[in-house]
């Protein structure tokens, strides 16, 4: 099999409890879960193209954007990483049209279980793909609000208690054990008590979610393989995890290289 094509990251569901994983490059859609234990090549061909205007770009800005885009687009402003920064009220969203149809929505903050126990934040459409993306083992959701901005509150609040980072290295070796995160919420909800009636937070049916990932061999080592620095690279796929491709030379991260033009070829 041969394809070429612009990538973004790869799109995710979950079967059966088991992490699925697809990867678009044009008009091939590929499923990743596939080519476990195959032989892959891929190559840059020092094409980057913006995911919005579709211009090229010697580099990529806030994952597949052009420098220009990623100071205009909304999706690409403070506030999407910093929730609690929102500053829509104020008029000074840079696409209010987009800001809300994406940030008043419903969110659901949630405890997962990827490198050990974090907090984060996502919109109820994201769920179960935000937790795969982390390559979280585990997840629960545990409140859910009207608007990002709420959502960054709690968050933000909760990040008093709890980490809302993820080890990647340590995810990426499977060095992590199974947590009650039932407890973890019970123990969390009744410090920020204040919080929750202010902003009219919901308590949300928690249902917890258990997450496999395709992978017949994790790294021991953690190697980063980078396009910018090697344009082909090539080797077998022990596993997918989070959005990386486990390779036994080194792991990828395809969402990095978001826009970058691929050409893909499977032995």
């Amino acid at each position: 099999m041969r394809v070429n094509g612009l990538v973004q990251k790869m799109h995710t569901s979950l079967k059966d409890g088991i992490a699925q994983y697809f990867l678009k490059m044009n008009d091939h859609e590929i499923n990743m879960n596939d080519l476990i234990g195959k032989n892959i090549s891929l190559t840059f061909t020092n094409n980057i193209l913006c995911s919005n205007c579709g211009q090229y770009t010697k580099k990529s800005y806030s994952q597949g954007h052009c420098y220009l885009c990623s100071q205009q687009l909304a999706s690409c402003d403070l506030c999407i990483m910093k929730p609690e920064t929102c500053h829509f009220h104020l008029g000074t969203c840079r696409e209010p049209e987009w800001g809300e149809n994406n940030c008043f929505t419903p969110h659901i903050i949630y405890l997962a279980n990827s490198s050990g126990a974090k907090v984060g934040i996502t919109r109820m459409t994201n769920v179960p793909s935000r937790w795969i993306d982390q390559g979280a083992i585990q997840a629960l959701p545990i409140l859910q609000v009207d608007s990002r901005i709420k959502s960054g509150m709690i968050e933000s609040s909760l990040k008093q208690y709890i980490n809302d980072k993820t080890n990647w290295r340590q995810m990426l070796k499977n060095e992590v054990d199974l947590i009650d995160l039932s407890k973890i919420r019970d123990e969390l909800i009744p410090k920020i008590a204040d919080l929750i009636e202010n902003t009219s937070a919901e308590m949300v049916d928690s249902v917890n979610y258990d997450i496999s990932y395709p992978v017949i061999e994790y790294p021991t080592k953690i190697v980063s393989l980078n396009f910018d620095k090697t344009p082909n690279i090539e080797g077998i796929v022990k596993g997918i995890k989070g959005q990386y491709l486990i390779l036994d030379i080194g792991v990828l991260n395809i969402r990095k290289f978001s826009s970058y033009e691929l050409e893909m070829a499977v032995n």
